[in-house]
């Protein structure tokens, strides 16, 4: 049985995201330090390679990511904070070019009140916000743009996040994060028609924490906001499997499907064309949400 969410779409924008089908958001990070593909698009220069990452991006869209997340900031255990210019910087043009490029909705991966203001001016549709609008005005920043959002759950920050994370019980403590999170969001006029959740998969949380959250994933039924999960290629993968990041995606693509049959509305993923193909597999055997 799945989760339970009244929103059969969500509206990013202006731009309609239907969630009848599981969704699928591409991962497109413009840092030369992430994890999983810092510096793919970094040139020899050491100067942002807009082209290509235009050119990844449509080729995930091509393969059925109907969400593009751009990302100017790793978040990876102990990145290295960068300053609101240098996310601005790395972001901008290719936001701005995507928006009028491709069929789907673009998603700014940031915790930053500036960068989502100016997200929403160069054509973004959503904010994907590791902090869950923590940052001091942030609140009030996106509650000035007509965005979607999606906040997550992280406890520490990301240079601290992984050192002996702990909780009695993750599940209803990631619950209870969020009812307050929602309610903060109501007084800034920000209803639910707007937001999605990530339980945050590897932000702050051990193995065990992780697989006991995607194992309770139906839970946040009760809040009736999408759920959004991302364990793509991330280290609980590998601790699960043994294999190094580039050939995580087995174990990627299983914890995602899992999501799905908990009732997960998007799934944010490295390997779109493998994903998309056990959306697929899922659909034909289960027919659109209800």
């Amino acid at each position: 049985m799945g989760l339970t969410v009244k929103l059969k779409s969500i509206d990013c924008a202006g731009k309609t995201l239907s969630l009848r089908l599981p969704q699928i958001m591409g991962v497109l990070n413009l840092t030369p330090d992430s994890f999983s593909d810092g510096g793919r698009f970094i040139g020899n220069d050491g100067c942002l390679d807009v082209d290509s990452a235009l050119a990844a991006a449509e080729l995930m869209v091509a393969q059925g990511a109907s969400i593009i997340d751009v990302g100017g900031e790793s978040t990876r255990p102990g990145a290295v904070v960068v300053s609101e210019d240098e996310q601005l910087d790395r972001v901008a043009s290719v936001v701005e070019q995507l928006s009028s490029k491709v069929d789907a909705v673009i998603s700014v991966d940031t915790s930053s009140p500036r960068l989502m203001t100016e997200a929403a001016r160069l054509g973004a549709g959503m904010i994907n916000d590791i902090r869950a609008l923590t940052a001091p005005g942030a609140l009030e920043a996106i509650a000035t743009t007509n965005l979607a959002v999606c906040m997550m759950h992280m406890q520490g920050q990301p240079d601290t996040m992984q050192h002996r994370p702990e909780y009695l019980n993750i599940v209803q403590e990631v619950l209870e994060f969020f009812r307050q999170r929602l309610a903060d969001l109501s007084v800034v006029g920000l209803g639910k028609e707007r937001v999605l959740i990530d339980p945050g998969f590897g932000f702050g949380k051990t193995l065990d924490h992780n697989l006991e959250l995607l194992a309770g994933l139906e839970q946040f039924g009760k809040l009736s906001c999408p759920v959004l999960v991302g364990v793509s290629r991330k280290a609980m993968i590998g601790q699960i499997t043994d294999r190094p990041v580039k050939e995580r995606i087995h174990g990627s693509v299983s914890a995602a499907m899992i999501a799905i049959q908990s009732g997960a509305s998007i799934v944010r993923v490295h390997d779109v064309a493998a994903t998309r193909d056990m959306i697929k597999v899922h659909v034909a055997v289960n027919g659109e949400l209800d």
